[in-house]
């Protein structure tokens, strides 16, 4: 089957935060930790909540600042500091009466394989390891942190026919 008719299924993303909503650096100050989020993929997110779409991270980062940001975004669950992600991604997949092939996930690394062999759709930021690269469904055509998440979410939404649609947008 085909990427594009996998995205017909799904109706729910999983996110991988360093390396997917961000570039992957990490700035350290004083205090504090900093990542910056690309904001075209805050609206993606944003839009895809508002259209009824079920949006999670899953993330090894912790950060409660972000955490409260993604929230804000209409994401339903934040996991920081996840060593294993795939019992949470199993987890979630319990919680909410999902099927694998119902769920997008975006990830970069190695910590991501076993989540990425299981969703429905596996997707990464061109700039993944060369090891997702080998296993997933779609590798967007921009890095992490330049709206690789924009990207999936904005070519499921079209493939559905549910993108600009007045609803959403229309706050």
């Amino acid at each position: 089957m085909s990427y594009k008719t996998k995205l017909n299924h799904i109706n729910t993303f999983i996110f991988d935060v360093d390396g997917v909503l961000t570039d992957g650096k990490v700035y350290f100050m004083e205090n504090e930790i900093m990542r910056a989020l690309n904001s075209k993929d805050g609206y993606a997110l944003q839009y895809a909540s508002k259209m009824g779409y079920q949006i999670f991270i899953i993330t090894g980062g912790y950060s409660e600042d972000l955490k409260k940001r993604l929230i804000d975004l209409g994401i339903k669950e934040v996991h920081l500091r996840s060593s294993n992600k795939l019992n949470i991604y199993n987890g979630l997949k319990s919680k909410y009466q999902l099927n694998d092939d119902q769920i997008l996930y975006m990830g970069d690394d190695i910590p991501d394989i076993p989540v990425l062999k299981k969703a429905g759709v596996s997707t990464c930021p061109q700039d993944a390891s060369v090891d997702v690269k080998e296993i997933v469904d779609y590798q967007s055509p921009y890095d992490g942190g330049k709206a690789c998440v924009r990207d999936v979410i904005e070519q499921t939404l079209r493939v559905q026919n549910k993108w600009l649609k007045d609803e959403a947008y229309h706050w």
